[in-house]
C-alpha cells in the first residue's frame, strides 16, 4: 500500500470546480483520481500528470468498475452535480427528478461504494459532499435546484453521525459564487425556456433573463483560489464540518441566524421577480 494520502473527485470535466479541486490537491501532495463520464473533457486534469478514470456517477456499473481499479482510497469528494431552472407551476417532473438523482442519489451512492475503501485509510476516511450555498437559500426559479442541494445537506449531516460511529469524517462543501461552466453547461445542455402555456407568460422576458443566470456570468471567486483554500481546510488534521468558501458563502452561515424571509426582497430584486410581480398585477 502506497503511503500516499489519495483522493478521488466526481465530475473533474475541463473549466469545471470538480477540475479545479483535482489541480489543488494534485498540487498538495496527493494521489489525485479525476474522474468524469467523458475522458475527453477531462484534458485540464491529464496535462497536469493527474490520473483520470471514467466515472459515470449515475450508472452504478460504472461506479463499481471506478471503485475496482483503486488500491486504496482516503479522501471521496462528491462533487459532479447540475442546475434546472424553471418556475414549479411549469416544471418537468421527468427532468426535475433526474436533477435529484444527480445531486442526491448519486452522492449517497458512490458514497456506499467506494466505503470499503475509506474504512481501510490509515488517515482516516473523508467524505466530501458538494451542497453549495444554494442548501441554504431561497432564490425564485431556482427550486428543484435548491432543493436538491438542501436535500444532500441534511443527508450529508446524517452520514456525519452516521459514518462518525465508524471513524469516517464527513464534510458539507457550501460553496459560494465561484467562476465556473455551470452556468453555461446548463444553458448548453437545456436552454431555458418558459412554456408557451406558462401563467409567466406576460413578464417572459424578465423570468428566462433569471432564468439563463447571465446575471452571475464572470462573477465570482477564480476557481483556483477557491480550490486551493478549499483543499487547506480538507487536509487539516481535523476538517471543518462545514466548509464556507467562494463569494458570499458566508450567506449559508448567517441565513440561519436571520428571520424568516427577511432576504426575501434581496432576492427578488437579483432575479427579477420584483419586475414580474409589477407585470403580472397589471395583467390582473
Amino acid at each position: 500500500m502506497s503511503s500516499q494520502r489519495s483522493v478521488l473527485v466526481t465530475g473533474c470535466s475541463d473549466g469545471g470546480l470538480g477540475a479545479a479541486l483535482a489541480l489543488a490537491f494534485h498540487a498538495a501532495g496527493l494521489k489525485v483520481y479525476a474522474t468524469a463520464r467523458n475522458r475527453a473533457k477531462l484534458s485540464q486534469c491529464l496535462s497536469a500528470g493527474i490520473e483520470t478514470l471514467i466515472l459515470d456517477v449515475l450508472s452504478p456499473e460504472s461506479i463499481q468498475n471506478a471503485a475496482s481499479k483503486l488500491p486504496s482510497l482516503d479522501i471521496l469528494v462528491n462533487n459532479a452535480g447540475a442546475e434546472y431552472l424553471m418556475t414549479l407551476s411549469d416544471l418537468n417532473i421527468t427532468e426535475a427528478k433526474k436533477i435529484f438523482d444527480l445531486n442526491v442519489w448519486s452522492y449517497i451512492e458512490v458514497t456506499q461504494v467506494f466505503l470499503p475503501l475509506l474504512l481501510k485509510s490509515s488517515y482516516g476516511g473523508v467524505v466530501v459532499n458538494h451542497t453549495s450555498l444554494a442548501s441554504t437559500i431561497t432564490v425564485p426559479f431556482q427550486g428543484v435546484y435548491t432543493a436538491s442541494k438542501a436535500a444532500i445537506a441534511k443527508l450529508s449531516d446524517t452520514l456525519r453521525l452516521e459514518l462518525g460511529a465508524l471513524g469516517i469524517t464527513v464534510v458539507d462543501m457550501k460553496t459560494g459564487l465561484v467562476r465556473s461552466n455551470l452556468i453555461k453547461n446548463g444553458q448548453e445542455a437545456k436552454p431555458s425556456r418558459l412554456p408557451d402555456t406558462s401563467l409567466y407568460i406576460p413578464a417572459r422576458e424578465v423570468v428566462e433573463k433569471a432564468l439563463s443566470q447571465e446575471m452571475f456570468v464572470g462573477l465570482g471567486t477564480p476557481p483556483q483560489v477557491w480550490a486551493n483554500a478549499v483543499v487547506k481546510d480538507l487536509l487539516k488534521k481535523k476538517p471543518p464540518t462545514i466548509i464556507y468558501r467562494g463569494e458570499q458563502a458566508w450567506l449559508g452561515w448567517v441565513v440561519g441566524f436571520l428571520p424568516f424571509g427577511v432576504l426575501d426582497g434581496t432576492f427578488k430584486k437579483l432575479t427579477g421577480l420584483d419586475i414580474v410581480e409589477k407585470i403580472m398585477k397589471v395583467g390582473r
